[in-house]
């Protein structure tokens, strides 16, 4: 499905002023903040100043395809008041640090002047790589870092799909339906403001434990409305939304996060949490928790929710939630999913290991095997091969749209492009944001806003 372009372009400036629940997203990173030079006690005054860095890929969304080379423009901004003389360096490496191009380039900038300087890489082998441009001026030094992708549809993810993969999830789910689940529902009145109706919603999941939501109903709406169903982050707090009055809107929170938080003690590590043994990890309670949610969901069709049109949407873990949510069940129609954590989780442990300081929910697992000698990455595989969700998207039958960040260290770019290769559904997008780390332009909102409308023909 291709969204007209010209509709896109005409409805965005009027879509922007539109203040949908963004995604909620864990310690987000800036590469490059700004850096400013201050006088120091004896300095001349015309060495007061800075350089204003601007680097483009010739390619808008920094993702190259084809034959031939990667190519990008560096503009520099001299604010100094004298001429600034050194080099710009370029230099791309794998992840895995090894190089395979450098260059520089010497320079000369006028006072008060701007120029532009251009590089061209080579690349061969279908990936992303790490670009970065070193400047070491007169009287200004900086790095500037980004990623880029090259002929990325063509990366291959080698999936390990259990033999069991389906009866473990059938087990599961059988399991599930063997729980009364008890819904029960609030109408917040506190809560219910600007012509909608706000309900808390609890029902009884996996283990008989309690997990809770929010589900809100705009007053004006059509005898029956579509239904955006988000799940949350990791370990994210998901409230009632209040801006979105094209859908019922169900926020949930799988156990251990928001109003759920009660329904699981994880000590803090929340997925740790039985990591060592399949059958009783926390994930596969999470991932019952969210069938359980659009049980409730389908439920609900005297309230006027047309569960003929759910779609579902998560960023981060909820982003990889999403997925295989839509892979188990056929009820969702729709899948939006913004930087989805742990796809392709192999490969996505072994750049995490790059880094031994990372502090993110894949670091940690990583950081769990160094510390647990008797527990080995082989052995954490085997377990996370029954969660990962690239071996649950080749069964999604809806049509998917995905976004990520090329910045992103939370969720490498090349696990997530793997895992969307690896969807089989011709009605797929893929959204790339080159300058964001763990999140998207506003953009991406205003096209996901359209293709929600799209698809739904909710004109």
């Amino acid at each position: 499905m291709k969204l007209s372009l010209k509709f896109f372009v005409s409805v965005t400036l009027i879509v922007l002023c539109y203040s949908g629940v963004r995604a909620q997203y864990i310690f987000p990173e800036n590469f490059n903040a700004a850096k400013q030079d201050t006088l120091t006690q004896g300095q001349n005054a015309d060495d007061e100043g800075n350089v204003f860095i601007t680097v483009t890929p010739a390619v808008k969304n920094a993702i190259f395809t084809g034959e031939g080379a990667v190519g990008y423009t560096v503009k520099l901004k001299n604010a100094y008041k004298k001429p600034q003389e050194g080099k710009v360096r370029c230099f791309v490496t794998t992840e895995e640090g090894v190089k395979i191009y450098e260059d520089s380039i010497n320079v000369k900038i006028d006072k008060k002047s701007t120029t532009r300087y251009h590089f061209k890489i080579p690349c061969k082998n279908p990936g992303f790589y790490k670009i970065g441009f070193g400047f070491n001026l007169s009287l200004y030094d900086d790095t500037v870092k980004r990623v880029f992708g090259f002929n990325p549809k063509n990366i291959t993810a080698i999936q390990h799909i259990p033999d069991d993969f389906d009866a473990f999830w059938k087990a599961s789910r059988d399991s599930l339906k063997k729980i009364p689940p008890k819904y029960k529902m609030t109408l917040e009145r506190a809560l219910s403001i600007n012509g909608q109706q706000v309900y808390l919603v609890e029902m009884q999941s996996w283990g008989n434990v309690t997990v809770r939501g929010w589900l809100t109903i705009p007053n004006e709406r059509p005898k029956k409305i579509p239904v955006k169903y988000r799940l949350p982050g990791y370990v994210v707090k998901m409230e009632p939304s209040f801006d979105d009055k094209d859908f019922a809107v169900f926020n949930f929170n799988v156990r251990g996060n928001g109003n759920s938080a009660d329904a699981i003690d994880t000590h803090g590590e929340y997925n740790l949490y039985n990591v060592e043994n399949k059958d009783e990890y926390v994930y596969r309670a999470v991932y019952m928790d969210c069938i359980r949610g659009l049980d409730f969901l389908c439920a609900q069709a005297a309230m006027g929710l047309d569960t003929s049109k759910i779609l579902v949407d998560g960023a981060s873990q909820g982003g990889g939630l999403v997925l295989a949510l839509a892979a188990m069940d056929k009820r969702v129609k729709l899948v939006t999913c913004e930087v989805p954590l742990y796809t392709n989780f192999r490969r996505a442990y072994e750049i995490t290991a790059l880094d031994p300081q990372s502090q993110t929910p894949v670091g940690m697992l990583v950081n769990y095997v160094r510390t647990h000698p008797s527990f080995s990455k082989e052995k954490l595989f085997k377990v996370w091969d029954y969660y990962d969700p690239v071996n649950f998207v080749p069964k999604i039958k809806c049509p998917v749209l995905m976004a990520i960040g090329l910045l992103d260290q939370f969720c490498p770019p090349e696990c997530s492009f793997a895992t969307y290769n690896v969807l089989k559904n011709k009605n797929k997008e893929i959204w790339v944001s080159p300058n964001k780390t763990h999140e998207v332009d506003d953009l991406y909102y205003t096209y996901q806003y359209l293709w929600y409308q799209d698809y739904f023909r909710m004109y």
